[in-house]
């Protein structure tokens, strides 16, 4: 007898699956077709509704916000982290402890002044305040350079002053709060502060011996740039969803009341972990706000967040970080309500 490709089933009368090995060739792309079909089909459906989706006019304007908050912010992002990168490499370690007073008391509002030398975003300030303290210096004015330095460098207040034109008060209030609250911390410190609350800090951050220091300006760059430039992309998409998505009627619970919109506002700096060059820019989008609590969001977004409570746990220690965020933030919303007050 001879073979076939097909045979039939004499009991069914269908035919009988297939036994040559051409007939298994002949229908073995059939199922890769199929289900190549059905994927090709259930992809052009899923972009047809992702499209659609994102043509919606929530999403439009969702994106428009995030990419504005973006390219407003980006250019003093790289100015600040190119020059906080060379003062880490070309800088001597021990400046600071030359230029500072020996007494403490005058050594912190001194600290506080020379933070504006450091044009960087906070996530640099951490590990300089740890070693200004291994070289000696004063934790109350570490702490009060820890607090100045990223938010009233000369970057910052020129991306306030972009970010608000025509509101040169908007800048002297942030400088005037920042200050204020970093000498205020550096003061509780002496007052208030014990040793046992801290533990030794471990990073370096001087030059290392035996590297170029134009090496050492690359990384530096490198590291700080990619950390505070993936902060300002979530924090401006978190701006943009706050923008688009919160009710109307849930802000205007938060925007009617100048108690309420403080409070909010210090909490949502605290969470969004804007880097300090780009915050002017996401506090500027939030208009249904008044100025004061806008001005809370600048002075408290610098000192504490969610990034820099991480950092100081990991560099000074759990106890320290607790009760220096703590303080910090209740002294930056007071600096903000009062200078504001009377500023704006």
């Amino acid at each position: 007898m001879a073979e076939t490709d097909e045979l039939v089933d004499l009991r069914s009368g269908l035919p009988s699956a297939p036994t040559t090995p051409a007939a298994r060739r002949a229908i073995a792309p059939w199922p890769y077709a199929v289900g190549l079909v059905t994927a090709v089909g259930l992809g052009s459906v899923l972009a047809l509704t992702v499209t659609h989706w994102a043509n919606h006019p929530a999403v439009a304007a969702w994106r428009t916000v995030c990419l504005a908050i973006t390219v407003q912010a980006l250019p003093f992002l790289l100015l600040g982290t190119a020059l906080s990168g060379a003062i880490n490499a070309f800088v001597p370690a021990d400046l600071f402890t030359r230029v500072l007073p020996r007494r403490p008391a005058l050594a912190v509002p001194v600290a506080s002044v020379a933070g504006a030398v450091l044009p960087g975003c906070e996530c640099a300030s951490v590990p300089v305040a740890g070693s200004l303290i291994r070289r000696g210096v004063t934790p109350a004015a570490a702490f009060a350079f820890l607090l100045s330095a990223p938010a009233i460098n000369p970057i910052v207040l020129t991306a306030t002053a972009v970010a608000f034109p025509g509101n040169p008060a908007m800048v002297l209030a942030r400088l005037l709060a920042s200050l204020t609250t970093a000498a205020v911390m550096g003061w509780l410190w002496l007052w208030l502060g014990r040793e046992d609350w801290l533990r030794p800090a471990v990073r370096h951050t001087g030059h290392h011996p035996g590297h170029s220091r134009w090496r050492e300006f690359r990384l530096g760059f490198q590291h700080d740039f990619l950390h505070a430039g993936g902060y300002l992309v979530l924090g401006a998409m978190a701006a943009a969803t706050f923008n688009v998505a919160v009710p109307r009627s849930v802000l205007d619970a938060f925007t009617g009341s100048p108690w309420l919109s403080v409070p909010f506002l210090t909490l949502l700096a605290v969470l969004l972990a804007v880097c300090s060059e780009a915050d002017a820019f996401v506090a500027a989008s939030l208009t249904g706000f008044s100025p004061v609590a806008r001005l809370a969001f600048l002075v408290v977004g610098p000192m504490v967040d969610l990034k820099l409570i991480a950092l100081q746990t990991g560099t000074f220690g759990r106890a320290f970080a607790l009760r220096f965020c703590t303080a910090t933030t209740l002294v930056a919303v007071a600096a903000s309500v009062l200078i504001g007050g009377a500023l704006l």
